[in-house]
């Protein structure tokens, strides 16, 4: 008996060899748990920049939303919006069959070396067309040395009043997004476009302005556009069809949405670079289900970011309700904008917009605003980035300067003055509405 006491006392006695280390482990807990106590203690009280331990959990706990992947996604969204450097804009310059030349004419008119720019010839342009326009951006000297001006090498079928023209406006919009991380407006023209301002005048201007305004026409869907657009349900043949047709109309009509409002607008517009990324990336998925509405929607050019924008509550304070183009309409009910001739010179001037649309090939007129109004006798429009001599009739843009450097003019202060009156109290409580 004895002997297996004894040998049972000497095993608890050896199992106790664990106590030591316990011991010391607890040691070191206590320890670390009275130092985070007080260094908690000392921030809450020691000039009152940080949060209490127990105020911090009690916020996480309230406030989910840093639990879920979307709100990371979320966050670049608003970020980095104002910068101090100048700006700098994304162009896309769009044409169809005959276009090249003018497509150059207008690129060269709103040319910057700070900007990007991206052609788009759509499909019904004969292949010969677009090499020729291809081989005119990689001859130019200028194009060569700063390397923004990109041709699309995929043309798309384009319907004006169908969604292949939105579809091709975010395929470019993605382009610019990879392959340049600098711009902040996107702004789209089309070949029958043309600028009333220089871009030193629009760079200079846009220098002093926050990088979070969207400039887009907002109006809502009401009277007959309601019964004409967003009820019936056309098929644009341009989405699976290689020769452009008119837009294929069914019998159904559908009912006006419920989960978010209709809105529309100019199809003209210059959108900042984190709500065409929201376009692009679309966490929360409501830019491509709008894109899926929108995919039979009569004029969805004139609609689709305008929906997005005025449905989105981090975009729809940044909308100002204009597309920065002067555009004489014909005459009621309004539809189609009329060609621009010396008669509207005046007119166009005195709205104070940048740009105009639409022009005839090589009318008249754009010659008036290249020599009034641009400065223009070269290429391009004149700028401080323009550091060449004119000795002899020689072109002051063949020698690129400072691109950082803006010379305005008088155009500066006319679009000074449109865009004092859009950020007004009473025009921007407006929009959206």
């Amino acid at each position: 008996m004895r002997r297996y006491v004894g040998s049972h006392y000497g095993r608890m006695f050896s199992d106790r060899k664990w106590i030591i280390p316990f011991f010391a482990s607890l040691l070191v807990s206590v320890s670390l748990i009275l130092t985070a106590i007080f260094a908690a203690y000392n921030s809450s009280g020691g000039g009152g920049e940080q949060l209490p331990l127990d105020v911090v959990l009690l916020n996480r706990s309230e406030d989910s939303s840093g639990y879920f992947v979307e709100s990371e996604l979320e966050r670049p969204l608003n970020a980095g919006v104002m910068k101090m450097e100048a700006p700098r804009f994304a162009y896309l310059i769009s044409g169809t069959k005959g276009d090249s030349h003018r497509m150059m004419r207008t690129l060269e008119a709103v040319y910057h070396p700070r900007n990007q720019y991206i052609l788009h010839l759509d499909l019904e342009a004969p292949p010969r067309e677009r090499l020729e326009l291809a081989n005119a951006v990689k001859a130019d000297p200028i194009f060569h040395e700063v390397e923004n001006v990109r041709v699309m090498s995929q043309s798309n079928l384009v319907t004006y009043k169908g969604p292949t023209m939105i579809a091709c406006t975010l395929q470019a919009i993605a382009i610019l997004l990879k392959e340049s991380s600098e711009w902040d407006w996107f702004i789209n023209l089309s070949a029958s476009d043309y600028p009333l301002v220089t871009q030193d005048d629009l760079l200079h201007v846009f220098s002093n302005m926050s990088r979070d305004l969207n400039f887009i026409e907002i109006l809502p869907i009401v009277g007959w556009k309601l019964n004409q657009r967003a009820r019936p349900i056309i098929i644009d043949p341009a989405l699976y069809l290689s020769r452009k047709s008119d837009l294929a109309w069914t019998t159904q009509r559908r009912s006006i949405p419920t989960s978010f409002k209709l809105f529309t607008g100019s199809a003209w517009v210059a959108l900042t670079r984190p709500f065409v990324e929201y376009c692009i990336w679309g966490w929360d998925n409501f830019p491509r289900t709008l894109l899926m509405y929108y995919t039979n929607f009569v004029s969805s050019p004139e609609g689709y970011f305008h929906t997005v924008i005025c449905n989105t509550k981090e975009f729809s304070h940044t909308a100002i309700s204009h597309d920065l183009h002067y555009i004489a309409w014909d005459t009621p009910p309004k539809q189609h904008p009329r060609s621009l001739t010396m008669n509207d010179f005046d007119k166009m001037v005195k709205s104070n917009a940048p740009f105009a649309r639409k022009f005839a090939k090589d009318d008249p007129v754009l010659d008036r605003i290249d020599k009034e109004l641009l400065g223009r006798t070269h290429r391009f429009s004149p700028g401080a980035w323009c550091v060449g001599t004119s000795d002899g009739g020689a072109d002051r843009c063949s020698l690129r300067g400072n691109d950082t450097v803006f010379s305005p003019g008088p155009g500066a202060e006319r679009l000074h003055d449109l865009f004092q009156l859009l950020l007004s109290e009473e025009l921007r409580s407006k929009q959206c509405l």
